[in-house]
């Protein structure tokens, strides 16, 4: 976890208060990286009736948020091994969860309609999916400018998904965020 004093590119509170995440909710943070940056604080707030899922393609960072979790003493963790690319291939149940996260993946990825596809099917009717990507600026850290996504792209995939848009934001200089709902 990264310390709360220093100084962090997207802080994880403001992302989680702009989801309205509550106790006894069910979330998946879809491409969650090392170290249960977002997983680990949504744990905390969903306490012991709700639910955690942890998803990557990559079974050493699920190792790191499995360590991190038990450090933490959090047992609400669930972590899936998936390539979220592949719709139908997460191992959590359809039209389960309250909250999707799709944060700093997208750019990394060409199909990005497909991980959106399988974000949808795992949302529950009302759900919400959360997109955060880098923005097209040109700063000497990140992604290179020419793989940062436009969030008019994602919004074009989102209508084609029926996907209702409820929110349009910054997370700090160096990211845009959207919030829809499944309907």
């Amino acid at each position: 976890m990264p310390d709360p004093g220093e100084k962090q590119f997207i802080k994880p509170q403001e992302v989680i208060n702009k989801c309205q995440i509550t106790a006894g909710m069910t979330v998946a943070d879809l491409g969650c990286g090392n170290l249960g940056y977002f997983v680990i604080p949504i744990a905390k707030l969903v306490g012991k009736e709700g639910k955690v899922y942890a998803v990557d393609i990559q079974k050493s960072v699920l190792e790191g948020v499995k360590s991190q979790a038990k450090l933490d003493g959090l047992t609400n963790i669930e972590t899936v091994w998936s390539n979220l690319e592949k719709v139908g291939a997460t191992n959590i149940p359809e039209a389960s969860l309250d909250v999707a996260l799709l944060i700093n993946i997208l750019f990394q990825n060409k199909n990005r309609k497909d991980i959106m596809t399988e974000a949808v099917r795992l949302l529950e009717s009302g759900g919400k999916l959360i997109v955060v990507d880098w923005k097209k600026i040109g700063v000497p850290f990140g992604p290179e400018v020419s793989l940062r996504i436009d969030p008019n792209e994602i919004k074009a995939i989102a209508q084609e998904l029926n996907l209702q848009l409820v929110e349009e934001t910054d997370f700090g200089e160096y990211f845009w965020g959207l919030i829809f709902t499944k309907s």
